[in-house]
């Protein structure tokens, strides 16, 4: 699906081994909800990181980014003012997020992406 947007806001951690499983649940059954409600959050994807073989300039070749999150949510935003709007900041410390979770993540970073063309 392509994106409806011009921007895409990019939040990517790793997390405590021992609170994958709780860090997982929450994050879809909770946070990614109360964030869809947010208004001008229009859809988010979570992804994980993979090694990644592929072929470059003829040489097949096996990628590990070193220090890389292994977790991202792709947030596609209307505009970057959503990211300070009062519902981002309430939804954002909703839930079991703030006390059960985000003090056991690490590695974290923050990103916002702007896409040149249509």
């Amino acid at each position: 699906m392509p994106f409806q947007t011009k921007y895409i806001f990019s939040a990517a951690m790793d997390v405590e081994p021992e609170k994958d499983a709780l860090f997982n649940e929450v994050y879809d059954e909770e946070h990614v909800p109360l964030l869809l409600k947010v208004p001008g959050v229009v859809s988010v994807a979570r992804i994980k990181k993979q090694e990644v073989t592929l072929i470059i300039g003829g040489e097949r070749k096996t990628i590990v980014v070193e220090n890389e999150p292994t977790y991202n949510a792709l947030y596609e935003i209307e505009s970057p003012e959503v990211l300070v709007s009062d519902a981002w900041a309430k939804a954002v410390d909703q839930g079991r997020w703030p006390g059960q979770v985000r003090p056991f993540t690490k590695n974290r970073r923050h990103v916002l992406y702007k896409r040149l063309a249509s």
